[in-house]
């Protein structure tokens, strides 16, 4: 089968780059390809792009373009942000603050690095979801961040919308028990940004991660905010070596992906509106369309008719992540040659386990192991959700048939 023919479902794991981005980036690798840290002509044609877009970007946001610090991904913006944060305090405060909080249910690229943490004497502690049972499965109550508080935390750190299940997080409530107590705010927030409608000024975080790729913009760039209005937030660089972005992160910039980050986003907050209702459509459509063909099957994450006090709701739109129960997901996965979807993080993909995620909501390992993530996009259609539906329930049966009596 032709690459062309296999229908893409895993724009949680990286998403096509759209054209109109492809066309914003291209003249910065030919007529305007100069270093933007350079002081000829070319330098400064190039050093406009990167202001021009990081302006873009903080409108986008409701930020001020000083505020946004570029990286290569939000893996690097992650790390900046809990590490920067750790080694500043341990280096400058007279009364260091080493506890930091965050989930059980948070990425890889967060855990691991509180991880490093913890292996350097900070203590770590992790929260508690929602339990998939519940129709709020994966939901963070904000009461048990303002238990973890101590005075010596020095940091909460909670992902917005879930890679894996699509749940959305309560920040701005997290955020004022934080500041209450003097302790700084991160948000992993890169399923979320360009999907949802984010306004930091309301979130009321205090760094946040995000990157391009996940909104059709171009591998290999990411931003972290970095608030420097009201609580000014200062980082020790993880990489040094340059002085670029007033010494916060060394290394030159990445010109052509940046501009291109600020048109995915542009493109993202004016297509919104319509394409989250598509999205969800689609979405609905895919788990009726399972649920009659498979019978009962787990859903992982909030229910899609879920909503918060004010009616916004609590997934995803283009998120759906299911358990089947009795067909491992690997194999099934296998078995689908025209169908590309994941199993669950796919920056964990290297570890044979079972999700952690769906583990922290207190399911079985394997009812775990038999989950399908969906991350439908701009680019899939009703006609590829229907194949879908298809694919997966004759491969599924099949399957069935073939399991042991």
């Amino acid at each position: 089968m032709l690459a062309s023919e296999v229908i893409y479902m895993d724009n949680h794991a990286t998403t096509r780059t759209d054209p109109r981005v492809v066309e914003a980036m291209l003249p910065y690798f030919f007529q305007e390809f100069g270093n933007p840290g350079s002081g000829h002509s070319y330098g400064e044609t190039a050093s406009d792009g990167v202001e021009r877009a990081r302006a873009a970007i903080a409108a986008s946001l409701g930020v001020e373009p000083r505020e946004i610090v570029f990286t290569s991904g939000a893996t690097e913006s992650n790390n900046l942000a809990l590490r920067g944060v750790a080694e500043r305090i341990q280096r400058r405060a007279k009364q260091p603050r080493n506890h930091f909080v965050s989930v059980r249910t948070e990425h890889k690229a967060v855990l691991e690095p509180l991880e490093r943490l913890a292996s350097r004497g900070c203590e770590v502690t992790l929260l508690e979801v929602e339990p998939y049972q519940s129709a709020r499965a994966g939901r963070l109550d904000p009461q048990k961040v303002a238990d973890a508080l101590r005075d010596e935390t020095a940091l909460v750190s909670v992902m917005l919308a879930n890679n894996e299940i699509g749940v959305i997080q309560p920040l701005a409530e997290i955020a004022e028990i934080c500041h209450r107590q003097g302790v700084l705010l991160h948000c992993d927030a890169t399923q979320a940004v360009g999907k949802m409608h984010l306004d930091v000024g309301e979130l009321g975080v205090d760094l946040m991660s995000f990157s391009a790729h996940k909104i059709y913009g171009p591998k290999g760039v990411g931003a972290l905010f970095v608030r420097q209005r009201d609580r000014i937030v200062r980082l020790e660089p993880q990489i040094s070596g340059g002085g670029q972005q007033e010494g916060r992160r060394g290394g030159t910039l990445n010109t052509a992906g940046i501009v291109g980050f600020a048109k995915a986003l542009e493109l993202c907050v004016a297509e919104m509106a319509d394409e989250s209702c598509r999205l969800a459509a689609l979405r609905d459509r895919l788990w009726h369309g399972l649920r009659e063909r498979l019978g009962e099957i787990q859903l992982g994450g909030p229910t899609l008719d879920e909503a918060d006090a004010v009616g916004c709701p609590l997934r995803l739109p283009g998120n759906l992540n299911l358990a089947l129960g009795d067909v491992d997901g690997e194999a099934l996965l296998l078995s689908m040659g025209n169908l590309a979807l994941s199993t669950g993080a796919t920056c964990s993909s290297t570890d044979p386990g079972p999700s952690h995620v769906l583990l922290a909501l207190g399911m079985s390992e394997d009812l775990a192991r038999s989950s399908l993530r969906f991350g439908l996009g701009r680019f899939n259609t009703a006609a590829e959700v229907e194949v879908a539906i298809e694919t997966v329930a004759v491969h599924v049966d099949r399957l069935r048939q073939l399991a042991p009596k």
